[in-house]
């Protein structure tokens, strides 16, 4: 049968597919593409199933967590971060909803499960199959999903859309906006690249075709997972570049007085690691970074780690 995937049809069937990705990976790409492909996979053939992720309350700001310093820590371990596969933690704009993806262990499922704080008291809320990785305008109203998209009604979220034709032909991972409306958007590196990172703006009101950053931006392997400032003075993502400290780094490039975008810095030792670190995302209220860290080599153990956003400030050019 057909796989879908943001509204296209992929023309294989079950066995090609898998044997295709298989091939591919195998040439040209490393875990995040395995990851993307199995989430598409996987997220319409189990769309009605059930889970049992299942937390217990809790209670206070952040999750009930005690907020991190200058050195990036586990967050919630033992609870959301410990063994097994968690990642893409990203609160929504007002700090009252929380999200991250996991999955269980068989079959690879990757599922999101929202949390919503009400009074003092965080409580699990819903879970869906991910279909594309979970960002947030800055006023809230909005859900991005990769090439698609939820718009907030009420106390709930609309059925997914897509965005517009111009995005479809992007294999989008993560698309992150501006207070702006400018889009910021990634691609996975198959089959032919090692991953390109786009920016959309809105122009008199009409959406501009996606166009590629620099090489201040796109250099080296595997650029991906970008998040851009609300005010556009910065832009974070990861990527594989000389002089790194691992098989990805977080690196963030800031916005120059003539509009330019300034040279990719490495975010350091207190954020990046000798493994896998990636997706970061920025908390609404601009007091902390949240990312993933593969915790093994072949990234089979992945924790969500936060670290206080002043980091920023000591990278940002004086």
């Amino acid at each position: 049968m057909g796989i879908i995937a943001d509204d296209h049809i992929f023309q294989f069937k079950e066995d090609s597919f898998i044997k295709f990705l298989i091939i591919r990976i195998m040439k040209r790409t490393k875990y995040l593409v395995l990851v993307w492909a199995l989430s598409l996979h996987t997220a319409f053939a189990q769309e009605n199933s059930e889970s049992d992720f299942s937390f217990p309350p809790l209670e206070g700001p952040y999750m009930g967590q005690k907020p991190p310093g200058m050195v990036a820590v586990p967050f919630a371990p033992g609870l959301i971060s410990k063994e097994g596969w968690e990642v893409e933690g990203v609160f929504a704009p007002g700090m009252k909803e929380f999200y991250f993806t996991t999955s269980q262990d068989e079959p690879f499922r990757p599922t999101v499960i929202g949390f919503r704080q009400q009074g003092n008291v965080w409580r699990k809320y819903t879970e869906f199959p991910r279909r594309g990785e979970i960002a947030f305008s800055p006023d809230g109203t909005r859900m991005h999903m990769g090439r698609g998209y939820k718009d907030r009604i009420g106390n709930g979220w609309s059925e997914r859309k897509s965005l517009d034709s111009s995005f479809q032909e992007i294999l989008i991972m993560r698309l992150t906006a501006s207070s702006k409306a400018t889009y910021v958007l990634d691609e996975i590196g198959m089959p032919d690249g090692d991953g390109v990172i786009r920016y959309s703006r809105l122009i008199d009101g009409k959406r501009e075709a996606p166009r590629a950053f620099g090489k201040e931006i796109n250099t080296g392997r595997m650029n991906a997972h970008p998040f851009i400032a609300p005010d556009e003075s910065y832009i974070i993502w990861d990527g594989e570049r000389k002089g790194g400290y691992g098989d990805s780094d977080l690196y963030i490039s800031f916005r120059q007085a003539d509009g330019s975008w300034g040279e990719a810095i490495n975010m350091g030792e207190k954020v990046n690691s000798d493994k896998w670190d990636a997706y970061a995302s920025v908390t609404p209220d601009g007091k902390f970074i949240l990312f993933n860290r593969g915790m093994d080599d072949n990234n089979n153990n992945i924790d969500i780690y936060w670290i206080n956003a002043q980091i920023i400030e000591t990278l940002r050019p004086k």
